[in-house]
Protein backbone atom coordinates (compact mmCIF):
# COMPACT_ATOMS: atom_id res chain seq x y z
CA UNK A 1 0.00 0.00 0.00
CA UNK A 2 1.57 3.71 -1.17
CA UNK A 3 -0.53 5.12 1.37
CA UNK A 4 1.79 7.88 3.85
CA UNK A 5 3.19 6.60 6.64
CA UNK A 6 2.04 7.37 10.31
CA UNK A 7 3.43 10.43 12.20
CA UNK A 8 5.74 10.24 15.46
CA UNK A 9 5.49 8.13 18.53
CA UNK A 10 4.97 11.28 21.06
CA UNK A 11 1.69 11.82 19.33
CA UNK A 12 0.39 8.31 19.44
CA UNK A 13 -3.04 9.72 20.91
CA UNK A 14 -4.22 12.84 18.22
CA UNK A 15 -6.98 14.68 20.27
CA UNK A 16 -7.29 11.80 22.74
CA UNK A 17 -5.99 14.13 26.00
CA UNK A 18 -7.32 16.89 24.27
CA UNK A 19 -11.28 15.58 24.59
CA UNK A 20 -13.36 15.91 27.42
CA UNK A 21 -14.02 12.52 28.06
CA UNK A 22 -17.22 12.65 29.82
CA UNK A 23 -18.35 14.23 26.23
CA UNK A 24 -16.12 12.21 24.00
CA UNK A 25 -18.60 10.39 21.44
CA UNK A 26 -15.68 7.42 21.82
CA UNK A 27 -15.87 7.32 25.33
CA UNK A 28 -17.91 4.06 25.29
CA UNK A 29 -15.42 2.13 23.15
CA UNK A 30 -12.73 3.19 25.48
CA UNK A 31 -14.15 1.95 29.02
CA UNK A 32 -14.76 -1.51 26.83
CA UNK A 33 -11.81 -1.58 26.23
CA UNK A 34 -10.26 -0.82 29.70
CA UNK A 35 -12.71 -3.25 30.97
CA UNK A 36 -11.36 -6.04 28.75
CA UNK A 37 -8.31 -4.80 30.15
CA UNK A 38 -9.05 -4.95 33.55
CA UNK A 39 -10.43 -8.48 33.14
CA UNK A 40 -7.44 -9.40 31.47
CA UNK A 41 -5.00 -8.52 34.83
CA UNK A 42 -6.75 -10.46 36.81
CA UNK A 43 -7.13 -13.95 34.16
CA UNK A 44 -4.35 -14.15 31.84
CA UNK A 45 -6.17 -15.05 29.27
CA UNK A 46 -4.25 -13.04 26.35
CA UNK A 47 -1.06 -13.96 27.52
CA UNK A 48 -2.34 -17.49 27.08
CA UNK A 49 -3.83 -16.93 23.65
CA UNK A 50 -0.67 -15.46 22.57
CA UNK A 51 1.57 -18.01 24.04
CA UNK A 52 -0.45 -20.76 22.00
CA UNK A 53 -0.26 -18.86 18.86
CA UNK A 54 2.73 -17.75 18.58
CA UNK A 55 4.29 -21.27 17.37
CA UNK A 56 1.71 -21.20 14.58
CA UNK A 57 2.79 -17.41 13.12
CA UNK A 58 3.90 -17.14 9.89
CA UNK A 59 7.63 -17.64 9.51
CA UNK A 60 7.95 -13.65 7.97
CA UNK A 61 6.42 -12.32 11.35
CA UNK A 62 9.68 -12.08 13.33
CA UNK A 63 9.22 -11.90 17.11
CA UNK A 64 11.48 -10.27 19.93
CA UNK A 65 14.04 -12.66 20.89
CA UNK A 66 13.41 -11.77 24.63
CA UNK A 67 9.65 -12.00 25.76
CA UNK A 68 8.04 -12.74 22.60
CA UNK A 69 5.07 -13.61 24.21
CA UNK A 70 4.55 -10.12 25.98
CA UNK A 71 5.43 -8.25 22.63
CA UNK A 72 2.19 -10.36 21.18
CA UNK A 73 0.70 -9.33 24.21
CA UNK A 74 1.44 -5.94 24.15
CA UNK A 75 0.82 -5.73 19.94
CA UNK A 76 -2.49 -6.78 20.60
CA UNK A 77 -3.77 -4.45 23.38
CA UNK A 78 -2.13 -1.26 21.23
CA UNK A 79 -3.68 -2.96 18.03
CA UNK A 80 -7.29 -2.74 19.87
CA UNK A 81 -6.80 0.81 21.77
CA UNK A 82 -5.58 2.37 17.99
CA UNK A 83 -8.97 1.81 16.71
CA UNK A 84 -10.99 4.98 18.72
CA UNK A 85 -7.22 7.13 18.34
CA UNK A 86 -7.73 6.56 14.29
CA UNK A 87 -11.60 7.20 14.34
CA UNK A 88 -10.95 10.33 16.36
CA UNK A 89 -8.12 11.18 14.03
CA UNK A 90 -10.60 10.82 11.01
CA UNK A 91 -12.98 11.91 12.25
CA UNK A 92 -10.78 15.30 13.07
CA UNK A 93 -9.42 15.56 9.77
CA UNK A 94 -12.39 15.41 8.28
CA UNK A 95 -14.30 18.21 10.05
CA UNK A 96 -11.22 20.34 9.18
CA UNK A 97 -11.31 19.49 5.74
CA UNK A 98 -15.23 20.39 5.49
CA UNK A 99 -15.99 16.41 4.56
CA UNK A 100 -17.73 15.65 7.72
CA UNK A 101 -20.90 13.76 6.53
CA UNK A 102 -19.06 12.10 3.86
CA UNK A 103 -16.69 10.15 6.16
CA UNK A 104 -18.80 9.42 9.24
CA UNK A 105 -21.05 6.46 7.38
CA UNK A 106 -17.36 4.67 7.36
CA UNK A 107 -16.75 5.97 10.57
CA UNK A 108 -19.68 5.04 12.28
CA UNK A 109 -19.45 1.45 11.10
CA UNK A 110 -16.01 0.74 12.07
CA UNK A 111 -17.54 2.28 15.76
CA UNK A 112 -20.26 -0.40 15.58
CA UNK A 113 -17.98 -3.40 14.64
CA UNK A 114 -16.97 -2.68 18.85
CA UNK A 115 -20.73 -1.26 20.33
CA UNK A 116 -22.70 -3.84 18.31
CA UNK A 117 -20.32 -6.69 16.82
CA UNK A 118 -21.46 -8.70 14.37
CA UNK A 119 -22.53 -12.31 14.87
CA UNK A 120 -19.39 -14.21 13.27
CA UNK A 121 -17.72 -13.07 16.25
CA UNK A 122 -17.39 -15.39 18.80
CA UNK A 123 -17.94 -14.40 22.57
CA UNK A 124 -14.58 -15.63 23.89
CA UNK A 125 -12.24 -14.08 26.44
CA UNK A 126 -12.95 -9.79 25.61
CA UNK A 127 -9.45 -8.99 24.73
CA UNK A 128 -9.42 -11.49 22.24
CA UNK A 129 -12.72 -10.61 20.88
CA UNK A 130 -11.81 -6.88 20.72
CA UNK A 131 -8.62 -8.28 18.56
CA UNK A 132 -11.47 -9.66 16.49
CA UNK A 133 -13.74 -6.00 16.36
CA UNK A 134 -10.45 -4.24 16.14
CA UNK A 135 -9.60 -6.25 12.82
CA UNK A 136 -12.76 -5.49 11.65
CA UNK A 137 -12.55 -2.21 12.32
CA UNK A 138 -8.80 -1.76 11.01
CA UNK A 139 -9.01 -3.71 7.88
CA UNK A 140 -12.13 -1.73 6.74
CA UNK A 141 -10.62 1.69 7.17
CA UNK A 142 -7.90 -0.02 4.76
CA UNK A 143 -10.15 -0.99 2.47
CA UNK A 144 -11.47 2.25 1.89
CA UNK A 145 -8.50 4.02 2.32
CA UNK A 146 -7.39 1.80 -1.13
CA UNK A 147 -9.87 1.90 -2.88
CA UNK A 148 -10.01 5.78 -2.38
CA UNK A 149 -6.65 5.74 -3.65
CA UNK A 150 -7.32 3.79 -6.56
CA UNK A 151 -10.11 6.30 -7.73
CA UNK A 152 -8.50 9.36 -6.83
CA UNK A 153 -4.57 8.88 -6.23
CA UNK A 154 -4.27 9.93 -2.83
CA UNK A 155 -5.55 8.25 0.24
CA UNK A 156 -8.37 9.13 2.25
CA UNK A 157 -6.08 9.42 5.19
CA UNK A 158 -2.18 9.12 6.18
CA UNK A 159 -2.59 5.76 7.18
CA UNK A 160 -0.84 2.21 6.34
CA UNK A 161 -1.70 -0.61 8.44
CA UNK A 162 -0.63 -3.04 6.86
CA UNK A 163 2.22 -4.74 8.50
CA UNK A 164 -0.12 -4.11 11.56
CA UNK A 165 -3.19 -6.26 10.04
CA UNK A 166 -0.92 -8.89 8.99
CA UNK A 167 0.39 -9.86 11.99
CA UNK A 168 -3.56 -9.48 13.61
CA UNK A 169 -4.61 -11.54 10.57
CA UNK A 170 -2.07 -14.28 12.05
CA UNK A 171 -3.04 -14.07 15.70
CA UNK A 172 -6.29 -14.47 15.16
CA UNK A 173 -6.21 -17.62 12.40
CA UNK A 174 -7.14 -19.29 9.77
CA UNK A 175 -9.99 -19.43 8.25
CA UNK A 176 -11.37 -17.47 10.75
CA UNK A 177 -8.90 -13.92 9.56
CA UNK A 178 -10.45 -14.88 6.06
CA UNK A 179 -14.34 -14.62 7.23
CA UNK A 180 -13.53 -11.33 8.91
CA UNK A 181 -11.74 -10.09 5.87
CA UNK A 182 -14.85 -10.94 3.77
CA UNK A 183 -16.95 -9.54 6.29
CA UNK A 184 -15.48 -6.06 5.61
CA UNK A 185 -15.41 -6.83 1.52
CA UNK A 186 -19.00 -6.80 1.91
CA UNK A 187 -19.62 -3.96 4.27
CA UNK A 188 -17.18 -1.95 2.11
CA UNK A 189 -18.90 -2.79 -1.08
CA UNK A 190 -21.87 -1.76 0.62
CA UNK A 191 -20.73 1.10 2.30
CA UNK A 192 -18.96 2.87 -0.97
CA UNK A 193 -22.06 2.14 -3.46
CA UNK A 194 -24.02 4.08 -1.29
CA UNK A 195 -21.62 6.63 -0.35
CA UNK A 196 -18.95 7.07 -3.38
CA UNK A 197 -17.10 9.77 -1.60
CA UNK A 198 -18.44 12.20 -4.39
CA UNK A 199 -19.18 15.94 -4.64
CA UNK A 200 -17.28 19.03 -4.66
CA UNK A 201 -16.03 19.04 -1.19
CA UNK A 202 -13.90 15.14 -1.79
CA UNK A 203 -12.84 17.20 -4.72
CA UNK A 204 -11.52 19.85 -2.80
CA UNK A 205 -9.85 17.78 0.08
CA UNK A 206 -8.45 15.49 -3.07
CA UNK A 207 -6.99 18.86 -5.14
CA UNK A 208 -5.62 20.24 -1.61
CA UNK A 209 -3.89 17.18 -0.62
CA UNK A 210 -2.15 16.63 -4.13
CA UNK A 211 -0.82 20.31 -4.24
CA UNK A 212 0.35 20.08 -0.34
CA UNK A 213 0.67 16.56 0.48
CA UNK A 214 0.43 15.25 4.25
CA UNK A 215 2.80 16.98 6.70
CA UNK A 216 0.14 18.95 8.83
CA UNK A 217 -1.70 15.83 9.49
CA UNK A 218 1.41 13.45 10.08
CA UNK A 219 2.44 15.87 12.73
CA UNK A 220 -0.58 14.57 14.85
CA UNK A 221 -1.67 11.15 13.34
CA UNK A 222 -1.63 8.35 15.16
CA UNK A 223 1.02 5.76 14.93
CA UNK A 224 0.76 1.81 15.85
CA UNK A 225 3.61 0.25 14.35
CA UNK A 226 6.84 2.58 15.39
CA UNK A 227 8.81 1.41 17.77
CA UNK A 228 6.97 -1.72 17.61
CA UNK A 229 9.63 -4.45 18.67
CA UNK A 230 7.27 -7.16 15.91
CA UNK A 231 8.12 -6.73 11.88
CA UNK A 232 6.79 -8.79 8.87
CA UNK A 233 9.45 -9.48 6.72
CA UNK A 234 8.39 -11.45 3.57
CA UNK A 235 11.32 -12.77 1.28
CA UNK A 236 10.94 -13.21 -2.70
CA UNK A 237 9.57 -16.78 -2.16
CA UNK A 238 7.23 -15.77 0.66
CA UNK A 239 5.65 -12.70 -0.55
CA UNK A 240 2.06 -13.71 -0.51
CA UNK A 241 -0.11 -12.21 2.12
CA UNK A 242 -2.56 -14.63 3.93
Amino acid sequence: MSAATCGTANVITYNHYQRNRLTDPLNPIRQLIQQAQEQDSATGKLLEFVECRKKRLHAAIKLPEQQAAKGLADFVVRYIKHVPDFIDAIRSMAHEAGIDKDVEPLLKIASDYFMSPPSIVDPHSQLEALLDEAYLAHRLLEEVNDRFMAKSGIPLAPMDMTVANVIAHELIGEPFANELDQAVLFSAELLLNEHGFEGANISNYVNAHRERGWTEELEKWPCLVEDLSISVEFDTENSTRH
